[in-house]
């Protein structure tokens, strides 16, 4: 699958590997905009006035904060299984009904949580791609996609809160959970359905590659700990020390990942935003349904910032009521690990999932992989270094020791999604592989043991 020619289409300027003078460029990009913002009517293409700093593609032509439409364009949403979505709402009052008025219903309080969680973070992703029309293209994108991972943080946070040492294996698990189900699941459902009704897709290097390599070099860094751990285990007897100098590390690591964020963001938004800014632009010429989304109604800036704001409060809430029942789950036989590893990322994902699926449909496959890849990147470099970070200061011992198992697993499935993507191409079986190895990880941590059952049978077999 990875010795298929590249792409040599130059339409658009889109000459992925020629060396004639038609590339991507920055300043040139730079000065064209420069001349042509002299130039920009004073209406866009629905007729309504632009209004200064606004995008003319997020121009709602509207003020302030109109209920009636606000819910109506909610309720449209961005598409189809966006839309679905919103019938998941009646879920939300009732699991704050079941928390606060029968505490005890701990299953149901779970599984209505579960839910609402989906609809929260659906209108967290719908208020960012309508605040993201409204900013400069490529620092849009980053920014929605920062917004998507705001559910992560927030359920990261309230783990680290609520369970302090004891539920680091399952903050670890989420990590590892959180980049899995973006590479394999979600990369693997968008080459899947966008390749059903064409024979191949394409994408530029420049997303493809930037993404991949930057995935293997924040997996290479999140699973240094752990091999420190595995290495030296002999050499260092007193456990005590050993988990010290680990923690050390992974202090070390978060601070040098988040340095690393900060130069991918640097990279993409201001010294290369001219590269990335004509891919996506040319992406959104190729989309199928671009017409029907220009002429649908946009939300005002007071209207995303109000719909943020509850989408954030509604997830926060939900987070919240899901994990004060984990354990109520565990005791009933699910294990630790396919909390953190399945449950968790999925229902954490499912608005940018459904964001990159979308994309994928309408052959826009540079915004799908800018979303999923920048979502992983995002948990490696972010919100991990975040979550150790918090943890130091709450004087949690927030290690990134993983697990054998995990470490193997991230590194495995980061060069499996490479191989996918260094080709420039995708298709149906691509996508069904991806998913089918998914499927695989969860079934192995299904069956995984709880800390304490394997700190018991160690005991026996002493």
């Amino acid at each position: 699958m990875t010795t298929r020619p590249k792409p040599t289409s130059t339409q658009g300027g889109l000459n992925r590997r020629s060396t004639a003078p038609v590339e991507y460029t920055t300043e040139p990009k730079a000065q064209e905009e420069a001349r042509h913002s002299l130039q920009l009517p004073g209406f866009n293409h629905n007729g309504h006035k632009i209004t200064p700093g606004i995008n003319p593609e997020g121009e709602s032509g509207r003020r302030g904060i109109q209920p009636a439409h606000m819910f109506k364009i909610i309720w449209i949403s961005s598409c189809n299984a966006s839309s679905w979505v919103n019938v998941l709402w009646p879920f939300v009052p009732t699991a704050m009904a079941l928390f606060w008025a029968r505490p005890e219903q701990h299953l149901w309080i779970f599984i209505t949580s579960y839910i609402a969680m989906v609809p929260s973070a659906n209108l967290i992703g719908f208020a960012g791609q309508e605040l993201a029309r409204k900013l400069p293209k490529v620092f849009g994108v980053v920014f929605e996609t920062t917004l998507g991972s705001l559910v992560e943080i927030v359920l990261f946070m309230v783990l680290l809160k609520h369970y302090g040492n004891e539920g680091v294996h399952i903050i670890q698990a989420a990590i590892l959970g959180s980049i899995l189900a973006n590479l394999l699941l979600c990369l693997g459902l968008c080459f899947f359905f966008g390749g059903l009704i064409r024979e191949e897709q394409t994408f530029h290097d420049a997303v493809s590659d930037t993404g991949s390599n930057l995935m293997l070099v924040a997996g290479m860094a999140l699973v240094i700990p752990a091999v420190y751990a595995a290495a030296v285990k002999e050499l260092l007897p007193d456990a005590e020390m050993l988990r010290t100098e680990v923690l050390r590390i992974s202090r070390a690591t978060a601070i040098i990942l988040l340095l690393a964020f900060l130069v991918y963001v640097f990279f993409q938004t201001r010294s290369h935003h001219g590269l990335f800014d004509e891919i996506f632009e040319h992406d959104e010429q190729k989309d199928r349904d671009r017409a029907r989304d220009m002429a649908k109604p946009k939300l005002t800036l007071s209207e995303t910032v109000l719909c943020l704001a509850c989408g954030i409060t509604f997830a926060t809430l939900m987070a919240i009521f899901l994990v004060f029942q984990i354990d109520f789950i565990v005791e009933r036989g699910v294990k630790d690990a396919f909390v953190g590893l399945i449950l968790i990322p999925l229902v954490e994902k499912a608005a940018e999932h459904l964001t990159a699926i979308d994309e994928a449909w309408d052959n826009q496959m540079n915004l799908a992989l800018s979303h999923v890849l920048g979502a992983s990147v995002q948990t490696a470099l972010l919100n991990t270094p975040l979550v150790v970070i918090v943890g130091w200061g709450l004087n949690i011992n927030m290690a990134l020791d993983f697990k054998l198992f995990d470490s193997v697993v991230l590194i495995l499935a980061i060069l499996v999604v490479g191989g996918f993507l260094r080709d420039g191409k995708s298709n149906y079986l691509e996508g069904s592989l991806c998913f089918f190895v998914y499927v695989l990880i969860a079934v192995a941590s299904f069956y995984w043991p709880n800390p304490a059952e394997m700190t018991a049978e160690l005991g026996l077999s002493e």
